[in-house]
């Protein structure tokens, strides 16, 4: 499904002259209005959201978001809405998509070996956002746009019965080479290099990491003729452009910036999902016993999770207490991992409590929140849970998965009209308007709940059939 969806959105950004690029601002937008973005983008996501390589981890996700919104916060252009997401694939790669949906490879988060680095890349994907770059190539092209997307759209019905069938279709669109249409051309990778070069340093980030990792990349695929950083395949890169970012970064005064303990920790926690459990845990136990490792308390961290995949509770609740202890080592990651031992453990008390110390020391930290809400609803206690999660979506009305937590305990408690309207809302979050319409049909055939629910239910249903009406005449 990821790549059915990166496809369809080859063929926006197929190269071109810079001469033929139209200036930034609204006469891209004629070409490609918001409402059409918006539309793609959900489209997009929600392959996305179903594919296997989609990595859910609500944690990484968080921490992305962070780190994507320092550097967008003091971006020129700041009013945009952004979604930051992983994807499990060992290759180094980022990507920005339609409606401000950015993706980040495994491999990427593994190969930064500084938060500096990491955000470099973040920083140029934003800037590609927020310099219109998807919607300047849609309306350098207008003309073929949409009938390809109609040949392709055609093709990907047919990948469903018939792969080989789709092959032929996808190759008559000139659709054969995800890579190639994908590049960036060169201007807008300069404008990019030195927009997020700029916002680097503004959001308080060693501008040197831009330089030192496209030079990491660089070196890789002068090692590998056949085998290059898919990075580079997308993002074609010149030795002017390294040199360009390099003469930048000797202008500014040298400040040594040190890394995050969530950047060590969200390492190590994919470190920690890597070979078998057995193979995880004597990694980290080596690393601890000699002290090999850039940062300690991320390697405890990662045993500590190691452990949890082995399922060895009591020597994971030995470790987690070892990290806790650590002294000046605070992160809303550590208090997490702490409250998740005793809830794996089936110690469900003690896991509530572990959570409600997190949730007051880190209330505005949702991976914290999901893992409460479970909590509650694991130890028998659905209605605190509803509470709780409405509280939670009184502040966050767009989050899918606490919609998910919603209809959870909603179903536990037999309410079904509510269950199925929370599933729905986190169906129609995730783009998925066809399984929205689905759960809230269910729902309102369930005939449980009272009449101002019943009408809050209805609208909703009207409004994502009009929507859904409205994204088949595009």
């Amino acid at each position: 499904m990821l790549i059915r969806s990166l496809l369809i959105f080859s063929l926006l950004c197929n190269p071109l002259a810079a001469s033929e690029l139209p200036d930034l601002g609204e006469v891209s937008r004629q070409y490609f209005s918001d409402q059409e973005e918006q539309t793609l983008s959900r489209t997009i996501m929600r392959d996305i959201y179903a594919d296997p390589q989609y990595l859910d981890d609500p944690e990484i996700e968080a921490y992305l978001e962070n780190l994507g919104y320092r550097l967008v916060s003091v971006s020129s252009r700041n009013q945009r809405d952004f979604t930051f997401f992983v994807i499990q694939d060992h290759s180094i790669n980022a990507f920005a998509l339609p409606g401000g949906n950015i993706g980040v490879h495994t491999g990427l988060l593994l190969t930064a070996q500084n938060e500096s680095e990491l955000a470099s890349v973040l920083g140029h994907e934003i800037a590609h956002v927020t310099q219109n770059h998807i919607a300047r190539m849609v309306a350098a092209q207008s003309q073929s746009y949409w009938p390809t997307v109609a040949a392709l759209a055609l093709a990907l019905l047919a990948s469903r019965a018939n792969p080989n069938v789709a092959g032929a279709a996808i190759a008559s669109t000139q659709a054969l080479s995800i890579q190639n249409q994908l590049n960036f051309t060169r201007e807008y990778e300069r404008e990019a290099d030195r927009i997020g070069f700029e916002t680097l340093a503004k959001a308080g980030f060693d501008p040197r990491g831009m330089p030192s990792f496209f030079n990491k990349l660089q070196r890789a695929n002068r090692l590998s003729d056949t085998n290059a950083p898919a990075y580079l395949r997308t993002h074609p890169l010149t030795s002017e452009r390294i040199a360009d970012m390099e003469a930048r970064a000797e202008s500014t005064p040298y400040v040594q910036i040190a890394s995050s303990i969530d950047f060590h920790l969200v390492r190590a926690r994919l470190r920690a999902e890597d070979g078998t459990p057995q193979d995880a845990v004597k990694t980290f136990k080596a690393e601890l016993l000699d002290k090999r490792y850039s940062q300690a308390s991320a390697a405890q961290y990662g045993l500590v999770l190691a452990l949890l995949r082995a399922r060895n509770f009591t020597a994971a609740e030995t470790e987690v207490q070892k990290l806790v202890s650590i002294p000046k080592e605070r992160s809303p990651m550590i208090a997490s991992l702490n409250a998740r031992v005793a809830q794996e453990a089936g110690q469900n008390e003690r896991a509530l409590d572990r959570y409600r110390i997190a949730v007051a020391a880190y209330p505005g930290y949702r991976p914290i929140l999901y893992g409460y809400a479970d909590a509650l609803f694991n130890a028998n206690k659905a209605r605190e849970s509803v509470t709780f999660v409405e509280t939670q979506l009184s502040l966050w009305p767009h989050d899918r998965r606490l919609w998910r937590l919603a209809a959870q305990a909603h179903s536990k408690l037999g309410q079904r009209l509510q269950s199925h309207r929370a599933l729905a809302e986190a169906f129609a979050l995730a783009g998925n308007l066809v399984g929205a319409i689905e759960q809230i049909n269910l729902g309102v055939k369930a005939g449980d709940g009272g009449f101002q629910e019943l009408s809050a239910a209805e609208t909703r249903r009207r409004e994502w059939i009009e929507l859904e009406k409205s994204q088949k005449k595009q």
